[in-house]
């Protein structure tokens, strides 16, 4: 029997156990309950993620996501191009905001979707993120990601996206050498996150600042209330799911 996946608390010394989870959600043109069962299952305390709406009626949809999964939304969508963040009620919000990134002639537009909360004692920084589709312009986006990350002042720091491409590339290799890959840190659950209905390629990540101890991480295949039936109907990537322990503020 698989060990339970840890539960969102706060510890006695201050230290808060989160659940983040970053998920493509392909603009919500998928089955929308299945995701909405998976989301609710998994529990999270921050939901990072991409390709949410950004046209007709974002700001309803998005909305709409948030209610039917008890979560509340932060930032992101059409701003962000894309990319959103939603919280529990346990959260604090500091602050949020979005950035784009500069654009690709012939490509997407890209963007990120920032904020800073807190839980209880714990300060914690959030991006979601969703890289481009040249290798060269991925590259770019990850030096710009980790500045980025440096200018929201804080010391702990959780990115969650979908980076385009696997752990060798290189894209995924400077990010993985500047912060945790949280599934190469402490695996539970799947590995392969695209595409949801036969997946062979790791290309969705959550990665998370230094002093942040990661207890799991992985595309929760085994955890109650998730089926393979609604993770392949949900949308076209599957979700990553953490664990994290991030310590209280000085």
């Amino acid at each position: 029997m698989p060990t339970p996946f840890p539960n969102s608390r706060t510890e006695s010394d201050g230290s808060a156990i989160i659940r983040v989870l970053s998920y493509n959600i392909r603009s919500l043109r998928d089955d929308t309950e299945a995701l909405a069962r998976i989301i609710t299952a998994c529990a999270p305390d921050v939901l990072l993620l991409q390709e949410a709406p950004r046209f007709f009626r974002w700001r309803k949809k998005l909305a709409r996501l948030a209610t039917a999964t008890g979560l509340v939304y932060l930032t992101g969508g059409a701003p962000a191009a894309g990319p959103a963040i939603l919280c529990s009620m346990r959260a604090t919000v500091e602050r949020a905001e979005d950035t784009l990134l500069p654009l690709t002639p012939g490509q997407h537009r890209r963007g990120l979707a920032t904020a800073v909360v807190r839980f209880g004692k714990a300060r914690l920084g959030l991006i979601s993120c969703h890289l481009g589709l040249q290798k060269a312009e991925r590259q770019a986006q990850s030096g710009l990601l980790l500045e980025r990350l440096g200018a929201l002042g804080v010391e702990h720091a959780v990115i969650g996206g979908d980076l385009n491409e696997g752990p060798a590339g290189p894209a995924f290799t400077q990010l993985a050498d500047a912060l945790q890959d949280a599934a190469a840190v402490a695996p539970r659950g799947g590995t392969d996150t695209f595409p949801a209905t036969a997946p062979a390629r790791r290309i969705d990540a959550v990665l998370a600042t230094k002093g942040i101890e990661v207890l799991a991480c992985g595309v929760p295949t085994d955890l109650p209330g998730v089926t393979g039936s609604d993770l392949r109907a949900a949308t076209d990537h599957l979700p990553v799911l953490a664990a994290l322990r991030i310590p209280a503020s000085g």
